[in-house]
């Protein structure tokens, strides 16, 4: 259940907190004072869109808070695992969310910082919120199938129709992809032909550029590395007054020097070590050089190939590695299209299978549907019995209908209020009081096969009144023995059944309207119902005729 919900800085509110009790709660209060504000509050921490207009004037940002304590923690615990969050501690749920003017919004669950994405995803598994409008939602006849198939908990049987579907489509986006005229797919052959062959002419799959270029650099400079490799091997040890020669004279200063000093041999034994090292460098200068030769020919080939190469960058990308990518996509695309009628004629095959899959799956699942119609139907009725139609119809038609994302099916809820009367189509229906019955009474049905353990309704009695809104309020305490339910609401038929009472009032404090949250009780509570009766002032009439409705009125225990 929702513990408690404490809102800051929106709108009117400065700062209010409500707290909440199983089964049924009501929120009461004259139009304007903030009752929705608090609703739409709530739908933030639901991971609703934030309007950062909704911050009270002059505050920075608005922050919401709520509490939730959960008898059976296991699917909230289960996702946030998988958001790497811990999970609950005794069943305990805390999320904040700050809205600022400026810049980014935080989230918190249970003091972890998490996403806006992570709270829709909470919400759905926390809360069920229906609004003033949530009514035109059933008119719609996605809606209806969505409800429907909740109902009747056909979850795995459209799951399989909606991957055999998806399947299918997959499969007719790669035919479709393959057709096109004789004329276009030839002219798309040869092009690709051509570019494979230009590449593989190039011969770039095992090419090493570095290389090439170091090749190219060696065979346009050869005369020049040969001239200047000589005159360093000459220089080094190949004439009398080149290097090598003089070490030789200085080794034997050197030799004679040790004998008269103690440093001497360490010096004669390092200029030993550099004699050996320019011989060494000498023989491996000669060494490489004897591999470069003055070859004009090969140069050719070389500025051939790099110029090549050049060319293949222009065309199909600016380095080898791109290069070789192009390559690979066009030689798949290639034998796509050389083998086009092999794979056609494959995917025809697939096809086949695939629609006669969609067909099965959509036929069991429509199966499934037509028999949680027929309960469906039955539940409703008996529920807008309870709701001030005893003798009206409610149904569900369902007409095949080719394949579509939700299966074989075309739904419709149809509704005859009274009797002798045909029924129409929910949306052939102009009043929009017996809308809000049926919305009421199919999702009464529906709390007691679903999981959602609180239940929204702001303003759902909306257009009712007298004994329509006593029966509103009689059917939202019997679904609050199943689920908490908060219900905001101008009826007093519907508040008298509240197990708790708050009321929202708004008054002028310095200059600026604030919003005040209170429970009542006792005779504050009379005196709230004796107001919303229509009686400003609180004659021992009004007063009574309150005391009496709380009397009679059997709020929920939870």
């Amino acid at each position: 259940m929702l513990e408690s919900l404490r809102v800051k800085n929106f709108a009117i509110i400065a700062d209010a907190a409500l707290e909440f009790c199983p089964g049924l709660n009501v929120i009461t209060g004259e139009t304007g004072a903030g009752k929705s504000i608090l609703i739409g509050a709530l739908g933030l921490l639901l991971g609703e869109r934030a309007d950062k207009t909704m911050v009270r004037a002059g505050e920075k940002a608005g922050s919401i808070e709520a509490v939730f304590r959960l008898d059976d923690s296991s699917a909230i615990d289960g996702m946030l695992e998988e958001m790497g969050l811990d999970p609950l501690a005794e069943g305990v749920l805390i999320i904040r969310r700050t809205v600022p003017v400026l810049g980014a919004g935080r989230v918190l669950i249970n003091d972890s910082p998490a996403t806006v994405q992570a709270l829709k995803r909470l919400g759905d598994l926390l809360v069920g919120l229906h609004g003033p409008h949530s009514h035109q939602s059933l008119l719609s006849p996605e809606f209806q199938l969505e409800l429907l198939d909740s109902f009747g908990h056909l979850e795995k049987a459209r799951s399989a129709y909606e991957s055999a579907y998806r399947g299918m489509l997959e499969s007719q986006a790669a035919r479709r992809a393959l057709e096109g005229d004789e004329e276009t797919v030839a002219r798309q052959i040869d092009l690709l032909r051509h570019q494979v062959g230009e590449i593989a002419e190039g011969e770039v799959e095992d090419l090493d550029e570095e290389r090439l270029k170091q090749e190219h650099r060696e065979a346009a400079n050869a005369q020049r590395i040969l001239e200047l490799a000589d005159g360093a091997c000459r220089g080094l040890d190949g004439e009398e007054d080149s290097i090598f020669p003089r070490l030789v004279s200085i080794r034997s200063a050197l030799g004679e020097l040790s004998r008269l000093l103690p440093e001497g041999a360490a010096w004669d034994d390092e200029a030993e070590g550099i004699a050996i090292q320019i011989q060494e460098l000498a023989g491996q200068i000669g060494s490489r050089i004897d591999r470069v030769e003055v070859a004009p020919e090969r140069l050719g080939e070389l500025e051939e190939r790099c110029i090549l190469l050049q060319e293949l960058k222009r065309k199909y990308g600016g380095t080898v590695e791109e290069i070789l990518r192009f390559l690979e996509r066009a030689r798949k695309e290639l034998e796509e299209l050389e083998t086009r009628e092999e794979r056609i004629a494959e995917l025809d095959a697939r096809l086949e299978g695939e629609k006669k899959l969609v067909q099965t799956a959509g036929k069991k699942l429509g199966k499934s549907r037509r028999k949680a119609a027929g309960e469906l139907a039955r539940l409703i009725t008996a529920a807008l019995g309870e709701l001030g139609f005893p003798r009206g119809v409610f149904s569900v038609s369902l007409r095949e209908s080719p394949p579509r994302p939700s299966g074989l099916d075309e739904v419709e809820f149809d509704f005859a209020p009274n009797a002798g009367e045909a029924s129409r189509p929910l949306r052939g229906i102009a009043s929009s009081g017996e809308i809000s019955r049926v919305m009421l009474a199919s999702k009464a049905v529906l709390a007691d096969h679903d999981q959602i353990p609180v239940l929204v309704f702001d303003e759902i009695d909306a257009n009712l009144g007298g004994e329509a809104g006593n029966a509103v309020g009689e059917k939202l305490t019997a679904v609050s023995r199943k689920h908490q339910v908060i219900c905001i609401t101008h009826l007093p038929q519907v508040a008298v059944h509240g197990r708790r009472h708050l009321v929202v009032s708004k008054e002028v404090r310095s200059g600026r309207t604030v919003t005040g949250i209170s429970s009542v009780e006792g005779e504050s509570r009379v005196e709230e119902i004796a107001r919303m009766l229509g009686g400003r002032s609180l004659t021992s009439v009004v007063l009574d005729h309150s005391r009496q409705m709380l009397g009679n009125a059997a709020p929920s225990d939870g």
